[in-house]
């Protein structure tokens, strides 16, 4: 089995997440693939772009993959396991479900129509410490990934916290409804889950065969 994780939008592989697991998954003697996701160049970033990044990277097809993916990092992960037979198994930690339809109006109507015309906003990059721009395309290369699209019974084990102010838990509950394979753990916790640690043993129980 190979492990591979997907930090989440405007992170890299040196997140606090990132970081935990890399340490964690050592312990178990598992060796965690951790890719950049920004690439070199986070102005370009698409969901198209990070699939066609990771899955470059799969091993030969008879090993089969866990994916651990976080937020942006966890929808891109669930649908490498829609495309991919490889990828085996999937846990997902406030995975960025129906998040065009909750991360753009948090933007604003005025900065919307202002991406639109210059084709470039500037977002804060949190591992970089600053704004950088971000291309249009990434919302049009977004609004093919729907979530109804989802529907290969891979085990999935998810975590999301009840007071997520970014992906609302909701859309996870509503994901783990419609799908039986789906395992959903709730967390008294935001979106960062600073607090991922406290359920390690069930995410161990879950990718170790």
């Amino acid at each position: 089995m190979d492990y591979i994780y997907l930090h989440g939008f405007a992170s890299s592989p040196n997140s606090a997440k990132a970081k935990y697991f890399r340490s964690s998954f050592a312990e178990l003697g598992i060796d965690l693939k951790i890719p950049d996701l920004n690439w070199g160049d986070f102005s370009q970033l698409t969901i198209t772009r990070q699939i066609e990044q990771v899955s470059a990277q799969f091993p030969p097809f008879s090993v089969p993959i866990t994916l651990v993916g976080s937020s942006l990092g966890g929808l891109t992960a669930a649908f490498l396991a829609e495309k991919f037979l490889q990828v085996q198994k999937l846990v997902l930690l406030a995975p960025a479900f129906e998040f065009l339809s909750h991360w753009l109006p948090q933007l604003g109507e005025a900065k919307l129509k202002q991406w639109l015309d210059e084709q470039y906003l500037m977002v804060y990059h949190y591992a970089e410490r600053r704004s950088l721009p971000l291309s249009y395309n990434f919302v049009l290369d977004a609004a093919n990934y729907q979530d109804q699209q989802l529907l290969r019974p891979v085990p999935t084990l998810i975590i999301h916290g009840c007071n997520d102010e970014v992906i609302p838990i909701a859309t996870s509950r509503n994901y783990a409804t419609a799908r039986p394979w789906v395992q959903l753990i709730e967390l008294n916790s935001d979106h960062a889950l600073a607090d991922i640690m406290t359920k390690w043993q069930q995410i161990k129980s879950f990718i170790v065969p």
